[in-house]
């Protein structure tokens, strides 16, 4: 097993995919945030199929959440605390779509998916991540 020091730098090709993965999710999730603050009708649809109510104030305060949590980890100063926001939060929709029954590759695992690629991201842009979890060989 190698580990990865500070001072060894990251591939350009590593770099570049890791801001692809980052900014797919920055973007999803913007988005994601957005329609919840307005909050558009199937915004509050959904909430109240998964037992949560139709509360508009509920859904402002998830966009609210989602977009502060989301600009955390674009900033590269504070991703990892973002990262950290971020695997908790998609940790609650998991849990919420387990306990209403939704299928399981499609709503259950998007959460897992989505951090996933958050994780990954900033795991090959940044060296700091990599010291602190290096890959296994």
């Amino acid at each position: 097993m190698s580990t990865i020091t500070l001072q060894e730098p990251v591939s350009r090709a590593e770099l570049w995919s890791g801001r692809v993965l980052s900014g797919l999710v920055t973007l999803f999730l913007l988005f994601d945030g957005a329609i919840k603050l307005i909050p558009l009708p199937v915004v509050t649809q959904t909430m109240d199929q998964m037992g949560y109510g139709a509360s508009d104030a509920m859904a402002r305060a998830l966009g609210l959440i989602t977009l502060l949590c989301t600009v955390l980890y674009a900033l590269p100063p504070t991703s990892f605390v973002g990262a950290i926001l971020l695997t908790g939060y998609l940790g609650g929709a998991i849990a919420s779509h387990v306990r209403i029954g939704s299928p399981l590759f499609s709503h259950v695992l998007f959460g897992l998916y989505l951090g996933l690629m958050l994780w990954g991201g900033l795991w090959l842009r940044d060296r700091r991540l990599r010291a602190l979890l290096p890959r296994l060989r």
